[in-house]
């Protein structure tokens, strides 16, 4: 009995030693598996939302980056082309400010724009592209600030070529921001290129 578990010693420890794990020189990385829905939403039922209004798209946070998420804006028929331009910029704020609904916030989608900000339209010798908010823009946050340029700078907000000249409620002066790559990439340390607007 003695002479037969001595000679079934070797014959497990060598079954014991194929079920071990094998040194690596690849390093392993054991934390959590990230997630697969990160930054990416369903393809939304564009023909739905038209039927809601304006489709736009407004510029969320996700990971360190502005990510575009297709909204709607509702504006009136017939509305003349100056107020169009502002009550879309409002619609974009307003949904800028919008808490991200479930799906985004599982997504990692967050804003930095809080609410109760309004835009209107230039005033007396302003450029007649220019829109003044009630917070400065000087005041935004880096994260707010690059989330509303790129925002309007790609909407019918702005006149369509990558930019936006923004001031705030009083006599600021207006300056023209630009929505650039570094911005759309590094919205927390890459501010948007201001140039100063000195005359309407």
């Amino acid at each position: 009995m003695t002479v037969r578990r001595l000679l079934a010693l070797p014959v497990l420890a060598a079954l014991l030693a194929g079920c071990g794990i094998r040194s690596t020189e690849v390093p392993t990385d054991f934390g959590a598996a990230p997630s697969k829905v990160q930054c990416s939403l369903a393809e939304p039922d564009v023909s739905t939302q038209a039927s809601r209004g304006l489709p736009v798209q407004v510029f969320l946070l996700c990971g360190a980056s502005l990510v575009a998420v297709d909204r709607t804006v509702r504006v009136p028929n017939g509305t003349a082309d100056s107020q169009r331009r502002v009550l879309v910029a409002q619609g974009l704020l307003d949904q800028l400010a919008a808490t991200p609904s479930a799906a985004e916030k599982e997504a990692g989608y967050t804003t930095d724009v809080r609410g109760g900000m309004n835009v209107g339209g230039p005033h007396p010798g302003d450029p007649e592209d220019a829109l003044r908010l009630s917070t400065p823009p000087a005041d935004l946050t880096s994260f707010a600030l690059a989330q509303v340029v790129c925002t309007f700078s790609d909407s019918a907000a702005a006149e369509g070529d990558g930019s936006v000249v923004l001031g705030g409620p009083g006599r600021e002066p207006l300056r023209r921001y630009e929505c650039t790559d570094e911005v759309r990439s590094r919205p927390g340390t890459a501010q948007p290129p201001p140039t100063q607007v000195t005359d309407g």
